[in-house]
C-alpha cells in the first residue's frame, strides 16, 4: 500500500494560500526585477516496495532589469529526491532567453536510477496486463515486481531554438548523452528490512515479464543490460503562444528528426520523425481556455533498443521525464509507459480554469483547475517473431501463451480525470493530477504530483 505523505502537504499548501486570500481579484501582473525565488517542493512518501522518500525541489527566475515578467530571462531547476532502497531523481536544469544571442537555450544534466521501472510488453493491448499476478492478496499471486524492471538512466541535454522569420518561425537543434543500465529488479535489496510474510520472491523463484522476454529473445543479448544511446535532433516549430506557463491562446508547434548515428559511440543506429500540435483557445478573458495536444512519432529506420521506445521526443523537457505512452507526461491514469511500440500517436484536451487569485507572502498566485481526458494508440508495431506461440510453448512453463499476448488487440487507450494546480508568480506550477483508465488493462486510477501544465 502506498502512503503519499507529500499529497498531505500540497493540499496544506494550496489551502494555505486560500486562506490568505483577500478577495482582491487582481489580474494585472506586478512588476518583478532581477533574480526571484520561484517556488519550492518537499518530496516525502512511502512505498511498502522502495522505501521512503525525501528530498526536495527548488526554482529561481531572473525577470531582469528592466523587468520582462510574467517572462523571464533564466530559469534555475534542481531537485533532489530519493528513496531509501536506491530510486531517485537527481536533475539540474537551467533555461535562457539571453545567454546564446536571441535564442531560447535549455541544459539538462540528470540522473534517475529507478528500481522498480515499469515494463508491460509491446504493442499495447497486445501485450496482456495480469493485474492479480502482482496482488499478494489474489491466489494467481506471482510477485509485486513482475512488471518490473530495474533502469537506471544517466542524461545531459542540450535544446536550442533560434527566429527563422518574425515572432513566430524558429528552427530547434539539440544534443543528447544518454546512458541506460538495465538489469533485474534487486529483490535482496527490497526486502532488506521486511518480517518474512512480506518479502518478495527472488528472481530464480519467479520470473518477472523482463526475465521472461529475455528466455524468448524478445529482449536480445545485445540490449538487455542498457548501453549508449547519443542523440542529434533538428526541427522547425511555429510559437505563437501568449504565456509559456500557461498560454491562454496560439499554437505552439514542431515537427523534427532525431538521429542515433553509430559514429557518437552508440551501439544502435536509428532515426525518428516526430511531430507535435499544441493550440489554445481563449473562452473566458484571463480565466478559462481550452487546449489540446496531438502528438506522432515513428521509427524511419534502423533499430531501436526495447529501453528507448518510450521515450517522447520533444524539444524541450517539461518535467524530469517525457516518456509514455501512459504516466503523468502522457496518458494521466494509465500505467507508466503501458502502450510500447515502435510509432504511435496520442493527444490530449485539457479545460483550464483559474478561479481563484489572491496574494500570499508578496507572491502573485491562482489556483487552477483543469479537466482532462487523454488518449493513444500504437500506429507501428514491434515485430514479434512468427512462431512465438512455438518458441513459447518450447521455452516457458508454468504459464499459456495467451496470458501474455493478445494478437491483433490494440486500440485507442483513453483516460479522463482532473488536476489541481497552485501556481505562484505565474511560473512555478504544481501540478497534482488524477486520471481514471478506461480500460482495466490500463490500470485503475493514477495519482501524479510534479511540476508545470501538461503542454
Amino acid at each position: 500500500m502506498k502512503k503519499t505523505l507529500s499529497i498531505l502537504l500540497v493540499l496544506i499548501f494550496t489551502f494555505s494560500l486560500y486562506g490568505q486570500e483577500k478577495q482582491k481579484k487582481d489580474k494585472t501582473p506586478k512588476e518583478k526585477v532581477g533574480w526571484k525565488f520561484g517556488g519550492a517542493l518537499p518530496a516525502v512518501t512511502y512505498d511498502n516496495n522502495l522505501g521512503f522518500q525525501y528530498g526536495a525541489l527548488v526554482e529561481f527566475f531572473n525577470y531582469g532589469n528592466p523587468s520582462v515578467y510574467p517572462d523571464f530571462l533564466d530559469h534555475t531547476y534542481t531537485e533532489v529526491s530519493r528513496f531509501t532502497k536506491g530510486s531517485g531523481i537527481y536533475r539540474f536544469m537551467y533555461e535562457s532567453n539571453h545567454l546564446v544571442g536571441k535564442t531560447h537555450f535549455t541544459f539538462d544534466i540528470s540522473y534517475l536510477p529507478d528500481k522498480a521501472n515499469d515494463f508491460y510488453g509491446y504493442n499495447g493491448y497486445e501485450s496482456v496486463f495480469n493485474k492479480v499476478w502482482m496482488d499478494d492478496e489474489e491466489s494467481d499471486y506471482r510477485t509485486r515486481m513482475f512488471y518490473r524492471q530495474e533502469r537506471n538512466q544517466f542524461r545531459i541535454k542540450a535544446d536550442i531554438q533560434g527566429k527563422i522569420s518574425g515572432e513566430h518561425l524558429k528552427w530547434a537543434a539539440g544534443f543528447g548523452i544518454n546512458n541506460f543500465t538495465i538489469s533485474s529488479v534487486d529483490i535482496a535489496r527490497l526486502n532488506e528490512g521486511k518480517d518474512p510474510e512480506d518479502q518478495l520472491p527472488t528472481v530464480e523463484a519467479e520470473p518477472g515479464l523482463y526475465e521472461i522476454y529475455k528466455t524468448l529473445n524478445l529482449i536480445s543479448p545485445e540490449e538487455a543490460d542498457g548501453g549508449w544511446v547519443n542523440t542529434l535532433k533538428a526541427g522547425i516549430m511555429w510559437d505563437s503562444r501568449d504565456n509559456r506557463p500557461n498560454p491562454m491562446k496560439g499554437i505552439w508547434a514542431e515537427l523534427g528528426f532525431e538521429v542515433v548515428p553509430s559514429f557518437l559511440g552508440n551501439d544502435w543506429s536509428f532515426t525518428k520523425f516526430y511531430a507535435t500540435h499544441r493550440q489554445y483557445f481563449t473562452l473566458v478573458e484571463e480565466d478559462l481556455s481550452l487546449g489540446y495536444r496531438l502528438g506522432y512519432q515513428t521509427t524511419l529506420g534502423g533499430d531501436v533498443p526495447y529501453f528507448y521506445q518510450s521515450q517522447v521526443i520533444t524539444s524541450m523537457l517539461t518535467g524530469a521525464t517525457s516518456e509514455g505512452l501512459g504516466g503523468s507526461s502522457t496518458l494521466r491514469g494509465v500505467l507508466r509507459n503501458r502502450v510500447i511500440g515502435d510509432g504511435f500517436f496520442f493527444g490530449n484536451i485539457e479545460l483550464r480554469w483559474k478561479p481563484i487569485y489572491f496574494m500570499f507572502l508578496k507572491q502573485e498566485c491562482y489556483l487552477g483547475l483543469n479537466a482532462f481526458y487523454d488518449f493513444g494508440i500504437v500506429t507501428d508495431r514491434i515485430d514479434l517473431p512468427s512462431d512465438l506461440e512455438t518458441q513459447f510453448n518450447m521455452a516457458i512453463t508454468g504459464y499459456t501463451y495467451s496470458d501474455f499476448f493478445n494478437p491483433g488487440g490494440e486500440k485507442l487507450h483513453q483516460s479522463a480525470g482532473i488536476s489541481i494546480l497552485p501556481v505562484m508568480n505565474r511560473n512555478f506550477v504544481i501540478a497534482i493530477d488524477i486520471g481514471k483508465a478506461f480500460n482495466k488493462q490500463d490500470g485503475n486510477i493514477g495519482f501524479s504530483i510534479g511540476l508545470n501544465y501538461l503542454f
